[in-house]
């Protein structure tokens, strides 16, 4: 489990999302003009969180890897406010996704995909914070979201 790493669950859940949208839909909901574009607005929005931290991680020197010894403490950009705004970022875009599709099934596969990054990646992360940086990290946590 330990090489998902969360942009390959995000490619997984979004081609599970196409194949049950194309052989098993489910409901569909009424089109309307502003769902397709709406949710296609929203993946490029979320696709942009996760890709300007992820490009802040790298601008700081500290690791991207989920399973790694985490090297810094980021508290710039959106982490001012969330502590996770790159699984914020994927979970935008696979709602955006759901959103576009119109279908029920989708919806199912965004609500595993949100449950997985929160009960494995994030609370990883969470221990492994805590572990490196202790108390700062409790600090942290007081004044930041765990999602937005």
């Amino acid at each position: 489990m330990r090489r998902l790493l969360p942009p390959l669950l995000l490619i997984l859940a979004i081609a599970l999302m196409l194949l049950l949208h194309r052989f098993a839909p489910g409901l569909h909901w009424p089109p309307v003009p502003w769902r397709s574009w709406g949710g296609m607005a929203t993946v490029v929005l979320g696709l942009g969180i996760a890709q300007w931290h992820a490009r802040l991680f790298r601008r700081r020197g500290t690791n991207l890897h989920t399973f790694r010894e985490p090297q810094q403490l980021v508290t710039e950009g959106l982490f001012r406010h969330s502590r996770n705004p790159m699984y914020l970022g994927f979970a935008l875009a696979a709602a955006g996704l759901a959103l576009a599709l119109g279908a029920a099934t989708p919806v199912l596969v965004l609500a595993a995909f949100v449950l997985m990054l929160d009960r494995w990646y994030i609370r990883f992360e969470e221990q492994a914070m805590l572990r490196s940086f202790g108390q700062a990290y409790r600090d942290y946590c007081r004044h930041t979201r765990r999602w937005f």
